[in-house]
């Protein structure tokens, strides 16, 4: 079960002007499951987007690259789960162009409108034949208040569906930012093996929603770490139909904070609800690296952390073997840290008095630390562990979760 984590009610997830969903069963790796999604847009939508960095990237991936460098706007997405179409050379990238032709013809728009994602099993071909099959049937299905399914729909290894929703007002204006996620496991910075959609009524400049995209992912999808393996289909995008009629043109524009500002909390909202599903997580674990020369290094420390099996595996076990921690903080890769100037404490989110200890200072453990206050912390379902360089004014945090028996389990039997 996700850690303190529930799918938001259908009720919950406001429509975005301009965007309609529909699922339906295609057939794609398993029966009687809903396994295809489109996403369709308005006239005149843009949208961008940030993708894996491994370089076995899924057909889909180099295909929405291709399509997004262009300015011909969007109409659609469409979305599989249980074939990732990854490491399908030829064959791949022509299943996933059929996909957005076949799409298009439906849809009224041209191929180079249509964005195709696929997240499932690598090293496999997608059976396009049933996917353009099942399309007519999600089609049929569109409908403003379908993110709840949707959410649904694209989950894999998932146990719950993650989708979050926002509705701001600025300057006599009003929007609206709706979004969904899927990923439970082999997720790491540089996206991870995630679909993220977050679609809102504002208009934006291209240049801008590039940035806006880019913002976005680099507060929230990359930093989280399951279990440090980087995917080959992740995908973040952000759509923009403008039917609000509130247009952001610059970073001046009285509307552009507020708008932001509800992307990215969107954007966390779905990215945490990741870790907290992590494939047979336990326990939320928040890394927040302070005191850095800079930002990137404060990364390095928390991702070491957050990578670290033996420091996860502790946290599972609930065990204060926080030894564990500084060897990651050690290892991190920062050559002339001084190991007296670290402080590393460990807390908890309940912001009561002990809610967090000192666990090591001067390069050593802490003399106030007794391992009692450690334990007791470590039962916790959500812990902090905060530590402080030493070093000067950057910062940082990394979400992650620990590694329990079934996340074995999980991946041992991913292909049943």
């Amino acid at each position: 079960m996700p850690v303190n984590y529930a799918t938001p009610a259908p009720e919950a997830l406001f429509p975005v002007a301009g965007v309609r969903l529909g699922t339906a069963e295609a057939g794609i790796r398993k029966l009687n499951r809903r396994d295809l999604t489109v996403i369709e847009f308005a006239p005149g939508s843009r949208a961008a987007g940030v993708f894996t960095q491994n370089r076995f990237c899924a057909a889909p991936v180099t295909v929405c690259r291709e399509h997004l460098a262009g300015d011909s706007g969007i109409r659609a997405l469409v979305i599989n789960t249980g074939i990732a179409n990854a490491a399908t050379g030829e064959q791949g990238l022509q299943a996933a162009r059929d996909t957005c032709a076949a799409a298009a013809g439906l849809l009224g728009c041209a191929p180079r409108e249509v964005l195709p994602f696929s997240t499932g099993v690598i090293l496999e071909h997608l059976p396009v034949e049933r996917l353009i099959a099942g399309l007519p049937a999600a089609q049929a299905d569109l409908a403003a208040d379908h993110w709840h399914a949707a959410a649904h729909a694209i989950m894999t290894t998932d146990t719950v569906a993650k989708a979050a929703s926002r509705r701001v007002a600025s300057a006599n204006s009003q929007f609206t930012v709706t979004g969904i996620s899927k990923g439970a496991g082999m997720i790491r910075p540089n996206m991870a093996t995630m679909l993220g959609f977050v679609a809102t009524d504002a208009g934006l400049s291209p240049a801008l929603l590039q940035q806006l995209a880019k913002d976005a992912a680099d507060a929230s999808f990359n930093c989280i770490t399951v279990d440090g393996d980087t995917s080959t289909n992740d995908s973040f995008v952000v759509i923009a139909t403008g039917a609000s009629g509130c247009m952001i043109d610059s970073e001046a524009s009285p509307h552009w904070p507020a708008l932001r500002d509800a992307v990215i909390g969107v954007a966390q909202e779905l990215a945490q609800a990741i870790v907290r599903d992590g494939e047979g997580a336990t326990k939320f674990i928040t890394v927040k690296v302070g005191a850095g020369a800079t930002v990137a290094e404060c990364r390095q420390v928390a991702y070491a952390i957050g990578h670290s099996p033996l420091v996860k595996t502790a946290f599972f076990a609930s065990d204060p073997n926080l030894g564990r921690i500084l060897a990651a903080i050690g290892y991190a890769g920062i050559a002339d840290l001084d190991s007296a100037g670290v402080r590393v404490w460990l807390g908890n989110n309940d912001k009561k008095p002990g809610g967090e200890v000192l666990v090591s200072e001067h390069g050593g453990r802490a003399a106030s630390y007794r391992e009692e206050d450690g334990a007791r912390i470590m039962q916790d379902a959500e812990i902090t562990v905060r530590i402080d360089l030493g070093r000067g004014q950057a910062q940082a945090t990394v979400w992650t979760c620990d590694f329990s028996y079934d996340y074995v389990k999980i991946n041992a039997d991913y292909r049943s």
